[in-house]
């Protein structure tokens, strides 16, 4: 036991110093034992995991039992989900212990794989709500995986990456990825922006009854949440659907880049708008529009994009 450097009479504060130790370090967590809660340092004071073999840390944010329970509770009742699962890829057990834990107070059923392989096989057995993905695994890369998981279906995946470069940010957006996390991250954020893609799946089913749209050779069915383009299929990412439904179901008419946003994605968006910028790049090649000459998707600078009018897109 160690006094807190400062403690010079009895009406001073008294901390311990308590040893905690993870997989790979120990971390010196002092407890105070008057005015400041345990609680409270524990939220102003998070540990930090690092990453063996690599340079960054990755901070585990510990959050309080009651409090995650209250959170859990609130976005239960909101999102109306009986714990959902998460299923994160990812080889490092010092960042997988307290992501672990974090997601259970936090009202998740997380479900962890070591490997590419094991994690694959986990997706098609379990069927995840979404999947958590480490870029660098030890079979392979992560983008690899998101190519895997794409080809199975539609589940929500963010990617967790030590590399901050924006080329593999924009790979893993193009890739159909729905969210980025670069390390090091605060579980904290992790579990809202887990949160802000759940919630984004769970609004984007269109009402039942709209009817198909078509325009020149691309034809749009929100209920069947299918495309074509001269009638043969497009294949679309969750993302690109909705982003092609919004822009033609308001055809001829200019949607601003924030009614994008937070329609598409939320309006509590943690990422950088160039995500945008991405994914209607990528929907422009699968059209096969010229973005200086285009048919269908028009840029209007500064504000927006429009998409053309049926006898627009028929004209050309």
């Amino acid at each position: 036991m160690t006094a807190v450097p400062g403690a010079s009479s009895p009406a001073t504060t008294a901390a311990t110093t308590v040893p905690v130790t993870t997989a790979e370090m120990t971390v010196d967590t002092v407890a105070t034992t008057a005015d400041t809660p345990p609680d409270r340092a524990a939220r102003e004071s998070p540990a930090q995991f690092p990453e063996p073999g690599r340079d960054s840390l990755v901070p585990a944010l510990p959050c309080h039992p009651r409090d995650g329970l209250e959170l859990a509770s609130s976005y239960d009742e909101a999102m109306d989900f009986q714990r959902r699962t998460v299923l994160m890829i990812e080889d490092e057990d010092a960042i997988v212990a307290p992501l672990t834990e974090s997601l259970a107070r936090e009202g998740f059923a997380p479900v962890t794989a070591g490997t590419i392989a094991e994690g694959l096989q986990i997706a098609r057995t379990k069927a995840p709500d979404l999947v958590l993905l480490d870029v660098m695994l030890p079979d392979g890369s992560g983008f690899d995986a998101l190519r895997e998981l794409r080809s199975m279906g539609s589940t929500p995946v963010i990617i967790l990456t030590a590399r901050g470069d924006e080329a593999d940010r924009v790979a893993g957006l193009e890739l159909g990825a729905d969210d980025y996390v670069i390390k090091p991250f605060s579980a904290r954020e992790l579990v809202a922006r887990i949160r802000a893609v759940l919630r984004r799946v769970s609004t984007a089913a269109d009402p039942p009854g709209r009817e198909a749209i078509r325009i020149g050779a691309v034809e749009l069915d929100p209920a069947a949440r299918t495309a074509t383009l001269n009638r043969e299929s497009l294949e679309l990412t969750r993302k690109e659907f909705d982003l092609l439904a919004l822009l033609m179901g308001h055809a001829g008419s200019v949607v601003t880049r924030e009614r994008l946003i937070d329609e598409v994605w939320d309006v509590n968006w943690f990422g950088s708008t160039k995500t945008l910028d991405v994914h209607v790049s990528g929907l422009r090649k699968k059209l096969g529009d010229d973005p200086a000459e285009p048919r269908y998707l028009h840029t209007v600078r500064g504000v927006g994009f429009r998409f053309a009018q049926a006898h627009e897109a028929n004209g050309k």
